[in-house]
């Protein structure tokens, strides 16, 4: 079998146009400190990395990783490509293990772990067009006709602008929703009115016979999140998403235990174990690693079949074809998180600028090619003139 000769990995910063910055767009962690300024600054994603694992014969597997890329990318080049160059691809989990030991004292979660989920999407990447098979067929192949979707996007702002462009998103199709809400503990009461007035907003346009899920990013605590939870409930969100920092899991598990809200989270967390742990604490009702942070596939497999002894849902955070094969594969993930095709705002829109490929929904759903080998994407070269790339 062919073995890895080269990873080649790129930053690709973008330099084109982007929708400013506007107050109390998203709470997140940076919500409780005395700055100036625009607090989800480090939480914007204007930068990408992509990883390209070759074999000897050719092939080319395509990774990518959007946490701090210029730090992945230095880690890749001077660590884990040297662990990785020579082995067979096949051999993955070894490969995986590999990198995760032998930098386990500085790697295991974070840069690390981000810089080993690069790695390893490309390497299944590389071993379905080795074979000739779409990612979710090695995986275990299709448990869905197609792929339910929700839209994710309804960023706090005025309100009659969210209703708009809820309203608009229903002409597609979708059956479930997710908003950002605006204002956190720093607000005190008149935040939670305003929080509460976009709730009720958005439930005046879908209805309730759509779900509507309810994301925090990181911006509460959790005495304002325990305030806020019985004002909720009568809008009957599916879940409440990441209301206190990733570390706080003793705060998820308060908070979930309430039982007034289903809590998600994870995109924060790191590798099986992290994630093994916010199951057996019942921090979680809704489980949402990312898993071009998680570890990659390989790890997310692993936490899949953990979740589903569990009866926890899996609900991979951010679109992303990497994600949308382990929904695919898995009975336990229901549905995927799809972010619109829209300007540069956050940053998760800079997939659909690097990439081809990644499947656009349609009334709701999306689809995968049974034919199209690896993951389906390639490498654009139609928005190179928007990007600044460093080798």
């Amino acid at each position: 079998m062919t073995k890895i000769k080269s990873i080649r990995t790129r930053v690709w910063n973008w330099t084109g146009p982007t929708v400013p910055p506007s107050g109390n767009f998203c709470t997140n962690a940076s919500d409780a400190l005395w700055m100036k300024g625009d607090a989800m600054a480090s939480f914007r994603f204007h930068q990408w990395l992509t990883c390209e694992v070759e074999t000897e014969d050719g092939t080319i597997g395509i990774g990518n990783a959007a946490l701090a890329p210029t730090v992945v990318k230095k880690a890749i080049d001077d660590w884990y490509a040297p662990l990785v160059i020579g082995e067979d691809p096949f051999d993955y989990a070894y490969i995986w293990e590999k990198m995760y030991r032998r930098t386990h004292a500085w790697g295991r979660k974070g840069i690390g772990m981000t810089a080993i989920s690069a790695i390893d999407i490309a390497i299944w990447d590389l071993m379905g067009k080795l074979v000739g098979k779409p990612v979710f067929k090695l995986l275990g192949g299709r448990t869905k006709e197609k792929i339910p979707v929700y839209y994710s996007k309804l960023y706090a702002g005025p309100v009659e602008t969210m209703q708009a462009e809820a309203e608009e998103a229903m002409k597609n199709g979708y059956t479930a929703y997710k908003s950002r809400f605006g204002y956190g503990p720093k607000d005190g009461m008149a935040g939670m009115r305003e929080n509460l007035k976009r709730v009720e907003a958005l439930r005046e346009v879908i209805g309730y016979d759509r779900d509507l899920m309810l994301e925090c990013y990181m911006g509460w605590n959790l005495d304002y999140a325990k305030r806020m939870l019985p004002k909720l409930a009568k809008y009957e969100p599916r879940w409440l998403e990441e209301p206190v920092i990733a570390d706080d899991v003793a705060g998820y598990a308060e908070l979930n235990a309430m039982n007034i809200v289903p809590i998600s989270g994870g995109e924060h967390e790191f590798s099986i174990i992290g994630c093994k742990d916010l199951i057996e604490k019942k921090a979680v009702s809704v489980l949402q690693y990312d898993t071009n942070r998680v570890g990659g596939i390989t790890a997310a497999q692993k936490i899949n079949a953990i979740a589903e002894a569990a009866q926890i849902p899996v609900i991979p955070h951010a679109g992303q074809v990497h994600n949308y094969h382990l929904t695919m594969a898995n009975t336990n993930c229901p549905i995927s998180e799809y972010f619109p095709v829209f300007d540069v705002e956050v940053g998760n829109e800079l997939f659909y600028y690097i990439f081809e490929g990644d499947p656009e929904a349609v009334d709701g759903y999306l689809q995968l090619d049974d034919d199209k080998p690896g993951l389906g994407i390639t490498i654009s070269d139609k928005h190179l003139k928007h990007f600044e790339i460093v080798e």
